[in-house]
């Protein structure tokens, strides 16, 4: 199976509506992952300080270094985010050293559970091909639409080497490509 991005909108808001009810943090970790593009096993073991300075002001820039990579990555966390962020650490009374995604058996939350949760979320909503990637993946996806098809800037980046391996990894596929053909019509 190839892990897609999600492609309906529809579909990620009651995604996020599901997880929300069931904890917020499992809703905070899914936008996280939407409005970052980062993998889970980056996501996973944010700490509050590493997005708040120490008098609890958003940091300028979410500065982590890729598991996978081993590259540093710096990344502005838009408004939205932000604004969900500062609702969920006031909720949950997060200190400036905890884990933004504590587990409750100590630590952060591994990402065998956040998957199982995740997935348990799509297939209520009737998602398809989804792993804890299709965040990743669907945050490409829709920047790439929304940058009016800016692939190489994604392609950056998500560090990838080529154009083409980006395409195939957001999921446009031929129907994507049809779309492009019906746009430009002289």
């Amino acid at each position: 199976m190839t892990v897609e991005p999600i492609r309906d909108k529809v579909k990620i808001k009651q995604m996020y509506y599901y997880l929300q009810g069931k904890d917020p943090k499992y809703g905070l970790l899914f936008k996280f992952g939407l409005n970052t593009g980062l993998r889970i096993s980056d996501i996973l073991p944010i700490k509050v300080n590493d997005i708040y300075t120490s008098n609890f002001n958003f940091r300028e820039y979410l500065t982590i270094k890729e598991k996978k990579t081993e590259k540093e990555k710096k990344i502005k966390i838009n408004e939205s985010l932000k604004k969900e962020i500062d609702k969920y650490i006031k909720l949950r009374c997060l200190k400036y050293d905890d884990y933004l995604f504590p587990s409750n058996k100590g630590g952060h939350i591994g990402r065998i559970q956040s998957y199982r949760i995740l997935k348990e979320a799509a297939e209520i909503v009737g998602v398809e091909n989804f792993g804890t990637h299709s965040l990743r993946k669907t945050w490409g996806y829709w920047s790439y639409k929304t940058s009016r098809y800016n692939i190489g800037l994604i392609m950056d980046t998500f560090n990838h080497s080529s154009q083409k391996i980006t395409l195939r990894y957001i999921g446009v596929n031929q129907e994507q490509k049809d779309e492009l053909y019906t746009l430009v019509q002289f």
